[in-house]
């Protein structure tokens, strides 16, 4: 008798869905604040990296891509993909650029800035979004707040399937930005030290 498997094996449903409703409804980006509070939430009240091991959405799809459909090559990453200068200059990176996003949402908010209907991907290329956006009830910064959302979370999702691709299936584990970041909060908290999952 096959044993049933738990409902967090089902999460990553959640990356394929996201996605698409980013593409019908640029304001359902908002629900990308989901993997910023959650992983926090856990490592900060003593849950550790439960939600990088368990709850991860993105981690169980690229494990499901590269293992079940076989596209991984199983590679070892690169060393500077795991070492430390790589991965905490990437957080600062993706962390200024969620910054950056705040204030280009504050702008529109406040006026002194027009609503850009795009979608920035690879933090580069900037592709025309208009076609998801259909009006909102509430200020224009909301959906500005939206775009850049769902321009984040495309590019991190782009990253990661390259990099499961090209090397483990779980490498984009061993340098995302909130894996990193839940990292340190367990260090902070306990001494010890915690790993991303590359396998």
């Amino acid at each position: 008798m096959n044993k049933k498997k738990p409902w967090y094996d089902y999460l990553w449903i959640y990356t394929p869905v996201y996605l698409c409703l980013g593409m019908f409804n640029i304001l359902f980006a908002w629900l990308g604040m989901i993997e910023f509070i959650v992983p926090l939430m856990i490592s900060i009240f003593g849950g550790g990296k439960l939600f990088c091991n368990r709850y991860c959405g993105r981690g169980q799809l690229f494990d499901l891509l590269g293992n079940k459909l076989k596209l991984s090559r199983h590679q070892a990453p690169p060393k500077f993909l795991t070492s430390l200068w790589f991965r905490y200059g990437f957080l600062t990176f993706f962390m200024t650029m969620f910054i950056l996003m705040i204030l280009s949402s504050v702008q529109v908010f406040s006026g002194t800035q027009n609503l850009k209907e795009v979608v920035t991907i690879l933090w580069t290329f900037k592709v025309p979004w208009q076609f998801a956006y259909h009006g909102t009830n509430y200020s224009m910064g909301i959906a500005q707040f939206a775009f850049g959302m769902y321009s984040i979370m495309l590019t991190s999702s782009l990253l990661g399937f390259i990099t499961m691709l090209l090397y483990k299936p779980r490498s984009w584990c061993v340098y995302c930005p909130m894996g990193t970041m839940t990292q340190t909060i367990c260090k902070l908290k306990k001494g010890g030290t915690s790993h991303g999952d590359a396998s």
